[in-house]
């Protein structure tokens, strides 16, 4: 009888598909199948995120309470980014935890749940060659890795401690992936990378030497593929010849994450972004010109160390010229490993608060202009998921999420749809072909 795995995945996409390499290495190699019971799981595995600092502390209790529960006999194991950056520290507080498998070693998966109390960590650990088993938790999207790792030295941010260098996975590898993955049934491919414009920097070994635009054009090749995304870009190597790609190039989708973190060309520079304020403006006017219907989100963190009122307005003021569809933000919170965590010029916590709210407010003003927008105009919607109360949600070329009243049979297909109810996190739509 085959055995059950249960996986709780917390942060990004790569750790999304980080999820899906091991139980694909489970699945072929120790016959686990998936379980959404972790009290009834042979193995259960908390994949992790650092970016922040919830996250961190979520782990722990999320521990304490799977020990509490799990059934006689069962293992628990920590991996991704929070697994590197603590590594043992995380069995010494929770000596219950079988083995810690960093993200820079998911090709250990199969070996690590024999070793007790083993600790894998090495960020320097090369997988950008090694051929994964097949498994995907959406038969209708693919995720595909193009990099590992993050050559970036962003002051606020601890991946490349927990990731190592960059490496670009070889292109004929992920064109491969790409075509088993469209013809099992994905129609859209949606390619990862710390910073995936800076694909084809750095391979392993001796390899044709490709930048990311020309991938872009090599996997739009493949009949089989008829979207692709990818996230995230850096500001930094959004040059022309990429723009002029991503806006004639009809399988490419029509949104854009620009991670902008300040608006201050003063704090960019103290956060080690390589590009000013002016700069960012000068990318999303020339993308929003050469692409009108061009969904652009950010990233945005407020009261990074030193950051002054006047820099916080400047934010606001790219926040005005730019106009987001969508944007994360959040309150800057040290990280460990970090030049920043050593910072002693902090914004108080009070007014990084005001700070955030105040910033969420305009956004949330902005979103609802756009999306309320939407209303009586027509999308070509791709449907992929269900959702509560005998909807199926999709989303357009540009990335609005709508939902229709519809039963499965309309998962994998493509459909004409027109919004009759708009929504800050998503629309409402009837089909009308």
């Amino acid at each position: 009888m085959s055995k059950t795995v249960f996986i709780e995945t917390l942060g990004c996409a790569m750790n999304e598909r980080d999820t899906e390499h091991m139980i694909a290495e489970l699945n072929a190699k120790e016959d686990y199948v998936q379980t959404d019971d972790s009290r009834t799981a042979d193995l259960i595995i908390i994949n992790t995120c650092s970016v922040r600092e919830r996250p961190v502390h979520k782990l722990f209790s999320e521990l304490g309470s799977f020990n509490k529960y799990k059934k006689l006999g069962a293992k628990i194991g920590v991996t991704g980014c929070t697994a590197s950056h603590l590594g043992r520290d995380i069995i010494k507080r929770a000596p219950y935890v079988d083995f810690v498998l960093g993200a820079r070693n998911v090709s250990k998966i199969s070996e690590i749940i024999h070793k007790p109390k083993a600790v894998e960590i090495d960020i320097d650990y090369d997988e950008s060659q090694f051929a994964f088993k097949e498994f995907r938790g959406s038969v209708n999207k693919a995720f595909v890795n193009i990099s590992i790792g993050c050559d970036k030295a962003c002051t606020f941010c601890i991946v490349p401690k927990t990731r190592g260098d960059e490496i670009s996975i070889p292109t004929d590898l992920i064109l491969q992936e790409c075509e088993r993955a469209t013809e099992a049934g994905a129609k859209e491919i949606f390619l990862l990378g710390q910073n995936v414009n800076n694909y084809g920097r750095r391979f392993s070994g001796d390899h044709e030497k490709v930048n990311f635009t020309e991938l872009l054009r090599r996997i739009s090749k493949i009949d089989t593929v008829k979207r692709i995304r990818f996230t995230s870009p850096h500001p930094f190597h959004m040059d022309d010849e990429f723009l002029e790609e991503f806006a004639k190039n009809d399988k490419i989708c029509k949104s854009m994450h620009m991670p902008l973190q300040s608006g201050s060309s003063a704090i960019l520079k103290m956060m080690k972004r390589g590009y000013t304020k002016e700069w960012f403006l000068n990318r999303a006017k020339k993308l929003r010109e050469m692409v009108p219907n061009v969904s652009i989100s950010t990233d945005i963190i407020v009261a990074f160390p030193g950051e002054t009122q006047e820099d916080f307005e400047e934010t606001i003021d790219v926040m005005r010229e730019v106009r987001f569809d969508q944007v994360f933000s959040f309150k800057y919170s040290p990280r460990p490993l970090t030049e920043a965590a050593e910072m002693t010029n902090e914004v108080e916590a009070e007014v990084g608060s005001e700070r955030l709210a105040y910033l969420q407010g305009f956004q949330n003003s902005v979103t609802d202009e756009i999306t309320n927008g939407h209303l009586g105009k027509t999308f070509e919607v791709f449907f992929e998921e269900k959702r509560d109360g005998g909807f199926i949600a999709g989303r357009s070329d540009n990335n609005i999420l709508i939902k229709v009243e519809a039963d499965e049979s309309l998962l994998g297909s493509f459909a004409k749809v027109k919004v009759i109810k708009t929504g800050r996190m998503s629309q409402i739509g009837e089909i009308i072909a």
